[in-house]
């Protein structure tokens, strides 16, 4: 008996013991996981570090939510280059008659060197708004400038939750030398996996911290004086030398690949429509970077007859020359120089089809990489037809059609990617069309605004144009572009716009105040017309404030511009109805004719009297010309029905509306007393 109790204790003790054993090793597995833990709880406490969320709360308006200008710091591990984006409001709760576009992309896709309504999102925004005006529309752009794959995949994991009705995908130029490209001076050696790893990684504070305490050490050491002054491109590149089919070029190839391919997955499983463009770059108008010089030994005869080539260019015998590049591309046929001056001779002869060969194959074999190869836009159509819900937009196509022998230059192209302003309508109509296509955008051909009304309409100033040509010829007079030591600014400036466009170029002002200073300056100058162009380019940089439809909608008005006075009153009025522009919008419908549309701001106007006004005499003619219509539509012959409308229109002063139908009984009846009389009248008022 004795002997069994103790041995039960002793089990007991025994298995207390390993019990204890057992807590104390898994306390000691997770300490440092707790403690980890606990360090990451105080940073986010006391409000250490980043929040590198997508989004967050508009901080004038807690409604809405804007890009977060933090998330790009994610993406870039020197943090002092890291890029902020735009900051368009949409809403936390998406209304029902809402289409809601995200776009995605590096500086193209943003608008440089214009941004603002020279990006091509705005274009699109511009025609959408007047094709699509019982939209909600929210366009909003998350592109950065120096930014790739790793950031359009990034994006789109993140803003799946927020509705997206289209998503919108340019990009493909940066990924040698963009953040994290397989040639920047910001990537991460690795595998994708090992970068992924660590993008997720930065989310943490306590990496933030880290990475802080690391680059305040390195911060310590004799800065470099080489970095200074030079642009954000220069400072990307790491290795100068990318030759075509190199291991680096591959790895470029294959990591745009994986993201894109991961991002169109996720998309389509979302059953997201994606819009995705090819890229464009100029072939003609740009010697290649860098031409990767053969080795002497294996390739004895190429540089000799090259240079021959280019001295008899410079004398200008071109036949000469072309056969001597002819001769030197026989031995050495992967040089981007030689390629890129066949393709000129040929173009200058007339011989586009060939010359476009050459031209693309320069590109192909340019060792600095700023332009993608001709292999990226061949991915992006195999991806587009790998996924249901992916749609490719030909903007190459597009581009090269509206190009001299359908060759891209600078015609449409600022240096090397970037498009001028045509360029930017132009890739907006290529997405617009795909758009279409698909059956996202439904309008009437009746209705709709056309690629010239768009064009010739769209809210842009000198002030806008200057700056970006501005902003290129600084460019242009650093490296790659300019080998030189010549980097003098030789820009004049002899009008308030241009020194406007100077500022804005250069950062001594915003574009916001720039544009405020040239508005205020063409009221004073009695200008309507320049003025309304900037009210009308404050509605799409705000297009969430009724304030600015309603100024728009003043300046078209005073020009006599009443269909686009009634649309901007409209606007308004669907954002945030009020009394001033129902009576404006029944006012301005009945000048039209257009009593069906008139009838609900007048009611409106009478339910929400602010001003007192009587209006019960108006609603009563009102509905008589409604029944005297009705009439005239069944009896389109009966000059007395419509010589009513106009007594009616004349009694509530609708004038135009009177003339109107006072015009079309004198066409029927040139004699009619009562319509004579009636003209009389009106000629008196």
């Amino acid at each position: 008996m004795n002997k069994t109790r103790f041995h039960d204790y002793g089990t007991q003790a025994a298995l207390l013991q390993k019990k204890r054993m057992l807590v104390i090793k898994i306390i000691s597995i997770l300490f440092p996981f707790m403690l980890l833990g606990g360090l990451e709880a105080g940073l986010r406490l006391f409000h250490y570090g980043h929040d590198l969320r997508l989004f967050i709360t508009a901080p004038d308006n807690n409604d809405y939510y804007i890009l977060n200008p933090d998330a790009s710091r994610k993406y870039f591990s020197n943090q002092e280059i890291a890029t902020t984006g735009n900051r368009e409001l949409f809403k936390k709760v998406k209304d029902t008659n809402t289409l809601r576009i995200f776009v995605l992309g590096e500086s193209t896709t943003i608008g440089y060197p214009y941004f603002h309504n020279g990006s091509f999102h705005r274009w699109l925004q511009y025609r959408l708004m007047h094709n699509c005006p019982d939209k909600r529309l929210e366009i909003i752009n998350l592109s950065l400038t120096g930014v790739n794959s790793y950031t359009v995949e990034g994006f789109a994991k993140e803003l799946l939750p927020y509705q997206p009705d289209a998503v919108l995908i340019y990009t493909g130029h940066n990924e040698y030398y963009g953040c994290l490209g397989t040639g920047s001076t910001d990537k991460i050696a690795g595998s994708p996996f090992l970068i992924h790893l660590i993008l997720q990684l930065r989310e943490y504070r306590l990496t933030q911290l880290m990475a802080n305490t690391l680059q305040q050490l390195f911060a310590l050491k004799p800065s470099n004086p080489e970095g200074e002054g030079k642009t954000r491109m220069e400072l990307m590149v790491a290795e100068q030398e990318i030759p075509f089919g190199s291991a680096t070029y591959e790895k470029g190839m294959a990591q745009f690949t994986a993201n894109m391919d991961n991002t169109l997955r996720l998309l389509n499983e979302a059953q997201v429509p994606v819009f995705f463009s090819n890229v464009v770059s100029t072939e003609k108008d740009l010697f290649p970077f860098i031409s990767i010089t053969p080795d002497s030994t294996k390739f004895p005869g190429f540089t000799p007859l090259y240079k021959k080539g280019e001295q008899l260019l410079a004398e200008g015998d071109s036949t000469a020359a072309q056969n001597a590049f002819l001769a030197a591309d026989n031995i050495y046929p992967v040089h981007a120089g030689c390629n890129y001056y066949l393709g000129t001779l040929l173009f200058q002869k007339g011989d586009t089809t060939n010359a476009k060969a050459y031209f693309d194959k320069a590109r192909d074999l340019d060792g600095l990489r700023f332009r993608a190869p001709s292999r990226l836009n061949l991915i992006i159509l195999e991806l587009c037809s790998k996924y249901k819900n992916a749609h490719l937009v030909d903007a190459n196509a597009a581009f090269e059609a509206n190009s001299k022998g359908h060759i891209i230059g600078n015609d449409l192209i600022l240096e090397h990617v970037h498009p001028d302003l045509k360029g930017y309508a132009i890739l907006s109509d290529a997405f617009y069309k795909a758009m279409k296509q698909q059956g996202l955008i439904k309008v009437s051909a009746a209705e709709e605004m056309t690629f010239a009304a768009l064009q010739q309409n769209m809210p842009l100033t000198i002030v806008d144009s200057l700056s970006g040509a501005y902003k290129i010829a600084k460019l242009k007079r650093s490296k790659p572009f300019n080998t030189t030591s010549i980097t003098s600014d030789t820009t004049l400036i002899s009008t308030p716009e241009e020194q406007l466009a100077y500022e804005v170029a250069f950062r001594h002002t915003s574009w916001a105040a720039a544009m405020e200073q040239l508005y205020q300056g063409y009221n004073q100058q009695g200008n309507l017309s320049k003025a309304g162009t900037i009210a009308e380019a404050f509605v799409q940089e705000h297009p969430t404030e009724a304030a600015w439809y309603e100024i728009a909608a003043n300046y078209n008005g005073k020009e006599n511009n009443t269909a686009a006075a009634t649309f901007y009153f409209k606007q308004a009025f669907a954002l945030s109805p009020s009394f001033k522009s129902a009576r404006m919008l029944f006012v301005l419908y009945l000048q039209q004719d257009k009593t069906t549309e008139a009838l609900p701001y007048l009611d409106y106007a009478i339910a929400n009297n602010e001003q007192h006004l009587n209006l019960a005499p108006v609603k009563t003619l009102l509905m008589q010309v409604l029944q005297l219509q009705r009439a005239a539509a069944k009896d389109p012959g009966n000059v007395d029905l419509m010589n009513e409308i106009a007594e009616r229109y004349f009694k509530m002063g609708n004038k135009p509306g009177a003339e109107l139908y006072v015009e079309k009984v004198l066409q029927t009846s040139p004699g009619n007393k009562a319509a004579l009389a009636l003209q009389s009248q009106l000629k008196k008022v």
